[in-house]
């Protein structure tokens, strides 16, 4: 089965937030991490830690997801990230996917 994600990338905690969605999360992170789009805003803010993500089995379903995180306060952002993950880590850093590698 093809899970879909809302996502929440940060550059460091309660610093600058992105909200994305996606069908490749481990795809997509490693492309935020070495900045695969360097002109893009989580490439000029450095935003290369995730912090929040959500499953879906329906893409449709993580974009709407996606679309009420963009719309929501701040406020309600952080609460979101501090009750799944309060010391704002990186949910990433154990997935065994060595950048320096992809870096070559």
């Amino acid at each position: 089965m093809k899970y879909w994600y809302v996502y929440i990338m940060s550059n460091k905690p309660k610093g600058v937030l992105y909200i994305g969605f996606t069908d490749s999360i481990e795809e997509r992170v490693k492309e935020h991490k070495l900045k695969v789009y360097p002109k893009s805003f989580t490439a000029k803010y450095n935003c290369d830690k995730l912090i929040y993500f959500e499953e879906f089995d329906n893409g449709n379903e993580a974009e709407k997801r996606e679309r009420q995180f963009k719309k929501w306060k701040r406020d309600w952002k952080i609460k979101l990230i501090e009750d799944m993950n309060p010391s704002w880590s990186d949910l990433s850093i154990n997935w065994n996917l060595n950048y320096n590698k992809l870096r070559k």
